[in-house]
């Protein structure tokens, strides 16, 4: 696959900011871990809910992570960010966690990029065939209109509603599109925290994003 090459966490080098807040909880500084914790718990909850069952169950993940966090800090290298490793530790125990409590996963959640034929982001009826006359591949069923529809895209409901079937996506997509979409994360940071290569996670991307919308667009049309 073109650009699957898998990024290098090394390229993504600790800000200085992490210097100074690692230097800070190696030394026991309370506020730095205060910092932490308000700027990344949230974000850890939700990856967590994505392989337990509850949110119980996530919020004793995250705990079991942040004192990961303490206890490793003085092995903390800075050759990838502070949150990429915080990630990496929170993946490492939540998937723990799941196979410890023998949840059950579908076999469609074990993604295979290499076999997976893919899925279109629109679906092929909705195009005109190829040997149409005039107008091959083009549109035979245009997309709704959106136009007009920002009250109703920010009403709380319709926010619930993406929630539901983010949730519903398999764990991989779950976690690009929540880091992506909801953290405002980067690529290439997301690549280094999934250990994922570029393309995988544009895939990963590209397939969640399309399944909301799709998702959205019907759940719109019948309001």
């Amino acid at each position: 696959m073109a650009g699957s090459t898998p990024l290098d966490p090394s390229s993504l080098a600790a800000p200085e900011d992490d210097r100074r807040l690692v230097e800070a909880l190696r030394a026991g500084d309370e506020r730095a871990f205060t910092e932490l914790l308000e700027r990344y718990h949230s974000t850890l909850v939700r990856l967590a809910m994505i392989y337990v069952a509850d949110r119980a169950v996530a919020e004793e993940v995250v705990q079991e992570t942040w004192l990961g966090v303490l206890q490793g800090i003085d092995r903390f290298e800075g050759r990838a960010s502070l949150k990429t490793w915080i990630v990496r530790i929170l993946l490492n125990r939540a998937r723990t966690r799941r196979h410890r409590e023998a949840r059950s996963i579908p076999f469609s959640a074990f993604w295979n990029p290499e076999g997976d034929p893919g899925e279109p982001a629109v679906e092929p009826e909705r195009f005109l065939p190829a040997d149409h006359l005039k107008w091959p591949h083009h549109w035979n069923e245009f997309p709704d209109s959106w136009s007009g529809l920002e009250e109703r895209l920010v009403a709380q409901e319709t926010y619930a509603y993406i929630r539901q079937v983010i949730e519903a996506l398999p764990p991989h997509q779950r976690e690009v599109i929540t880091l992506r979409d909801i953290e405002g994360w980067t690529a290439g940071e997301v690549c280094a925290a999934l250990g994922i290569s570029e393309g995988n996670q544009r895939v990963l991307l590209h397939r969640a994003r399309s399944r909301v919308r799709r998702a959205l667009e019907q759940y719109l049309s019948e309001q």
